[in-house]
């Protein structure tokens, strides 16, 4: 029996039942890859269910608010696929007449789709020839066939693409997919796999090796970068300030105003700083409460972040809204801030 048909037959009796699984409705695909993401099933899930709720077609989704569409996504992180999600979603209603395209190629141009969710669409929703190539299928690749060529290279991406494509049984394409890419998931899992109950066991080349703890390679070190943020809580008039960000990670988000800072920063100087005397403009401010600091891990960066609770006098700030305090939990917002206010009792 073939690789690809020993996988299959695995997939038969190991699959698990998921909602966008039994599904051909491109839309319903497309949502499911975007939210799986960087993000496991089991967190995904919910989320899934409810987009799926609240926006049922490709239409209602792109009726949606911005607002709205990142409301929904809040906590589950990389938030610009949520943005790319909600302007593509617009895009295939004004350009495709609200009907998600076939061709693989026209998929690819779609906004926030990549090689990977362009092969996933067309192979799970049309049945089309394109191996998907995921975290999961290099796992298992990588091991089995003993690839020690690094998967975030530009040579180790053709040689995994190219060896996925030859592997996949065209006429059955979509299920050849799911089942490479569910083997990853649930058996040849990251860490500690349990190999002994692999049916891929003999003729696996890291097994036979022992290099399964060594296996796949990847070229790049991760760098991660530290920031140190100073929320500031400015309660005026019973009103709370806060700001729509503009760019990076969080863009769109909500968030009170911010001081961020390269270094761990006492709070006398942050109260000196330019920063604060532009904020307030020497204007009285009464700080009632500064919290400890909060160590939050993202993929690329560790914020080590403040929240400072701070009474004050009328003051102009640009770009800033002020809201009823009870109204913050309207607001889409970071989850560093949410799991503060939730703490607090705020929301």
């Amino acid at each position: 029996m073939s690789f690809s048909l020993k996988i299959i037959d695995w997939f038969t009796k190991n699959k698990r039942s998921l909602p966008w699984r039994n599904s051909k409705n491109p839309y319903k695909i497309w949502l499911s890859e975007i939210i799986l993401q960087q993000t496991k099933v089991a967190q995904g899930l919910p989320f899934y269910n409810k987009f799926i709720c609240n926006y049922p077609t490709v239409a209602h989704l792109a009726k949606a608010t911005e607002n709205e569409v990142l409301k929904l996504w809040q906590g589950l992180g990389y938030y610009s696929r949520a943005r790319n999600l909600h302007y593509t979603a617009k895009e295939i209603v004004k350009k495709y007449n609200g009907v998600f395209p076939k061709d693989y190629n026209t998929i690819l141009k779609l906004k926030g789709v990549g090689t990977y969710t362009a092969s996933a669409i067309c192979s799970f929703a049309y049945n089309l020839p394109f191996a998907v190539v995921d975290g999961n299928v290099i796992r298992l690749l990588s091991r089995y066939f003993g690839i020690a060529t690094a998967f975030d290279s530009s040579d180790g991406k053709k040689e995994f693409q190219l060896l996925a494509q030859k592997l996949l049984i065209k006429d059955s394409a979509a299920e050849n997919n799911q089942a490479i890419m569910e083997f990853g998931a649930l058996q040849c899992t990251p860490k500690s796999p349990n190999c002994n109950i692999c049916p891929m066991q003999n003729s696996c080349f890291a097994f036979n090796n022992h290099l399964v703890n060594e296996l796949p390679k990847k070229s790049k070190k991760l760098k991660i970068r530290k920031r140190y943020f100073e929320f500031l809580i400015i309660n005026e008039n019973k009103k709370l300030a806060i700001q729509k960000r503009k760019n990076g990670i969080w863009k769109g988000l909500y968030q009170f105003p911010l001081i961020e800072n390269t270094n761990e920063t006492t709070e006398n100087t942050i109260i000196q700083s330019k920063d604060w005397k532009n904020l307030f403009n020497n204007k009285a401010t009464n700080i009632m409460k500064i919290s400890s600091t909060i160590k939050h891990q993202l993929t690329h960066q560790t914020i080590y972040a403040r929240f400072w609770h701070i009474s004050t006098k009328p003051i102009l700030l640009k770009n800033t809204d002020y809201i009823r305090k009870e109204d913050i939990k309207k607001y889409p917002i970071p989850k560093l801030l949410e799991k503060y206010l939730e703490k607090i009792g705020m929301i």
